[in-house]
């Protein structure tokens, strides 16, 4: 066991965060379209790229997108990040490459905001972990409140949204 965590954690840390920039579009889309996650168009994610860029995270290992994350700062809540969707390529789930991109944003962002916001469905248990985990590595808040109940959404193939909001970040706190 020692050595398959070894071995992840080397993989993990030849992987490199950034901002996306247009040119990862692409990608973001095909990983979101060979997994389970709710599927926008291409075009949603060049625009995140090219308009919240500041906001989103990529990991790269070498030149190839194995995740990303999208997040912009509501205009309503100035002093939060809305992470939209988290995206790991099969061969890294399970390393903790999205605890890592969601600390690169967090550190990114934390001089212009004080919380960390999304929505989750009930069944979601592993994105409800992920944030739980994000509150207390920043020994913060985790309030999860209904937000958005399945009846709004067309058809009946999803589930109610319930809100996390983590914080407040403190500004000094570093991870």
């Amino acid at each position: 066991m020692k050595n398959q965590l070894t071995s992840a954690t080397a993989t993990v840390e030849k992987i490199h965060f950034d901002k996306p920039t247009v040119e990862d579009g692409a990608a973001m889309w095909e990983l979101v379209n060979q997994s389970t996650l709710d599927q926008n168009s291409a075009y949603k994610y060049i625009m995140m790229c090219e308009f919240f860029a500041d906001t989103c995270v990529v990991a790269k290992e070498g030149d190839t997108l194995v995740g990303f994350i999208t997040a912009f700062i509501p205009p309503e809540r100035q002093d939060a990040v809305f992470v939209w969707q988290i995206g790991v390529d099969a061969s890294q789930r399970g390393k903790g490459l999205a605890s890592k991109m969601l600390q690169e944003l967090v550190e990114r962002q934390k001089k212009a905001i004080s919380y960390v916001e999304a929505t989750i469905t009930p069944s979601n248990e592993a994105s409800q972990a992920l944030f739980r985990r994000l509150a207390r590595t920043y020994q913060t808040n985790c309030e999860v409140t209904e937000c958005f109940s399945e009846d709004l959404f067309p058809g009946n193939h999803h589930e109610k949204e319930l809100a996390f909001r983590i914080g407040p970040i403190e500004k000094n706190l570093k991870k």
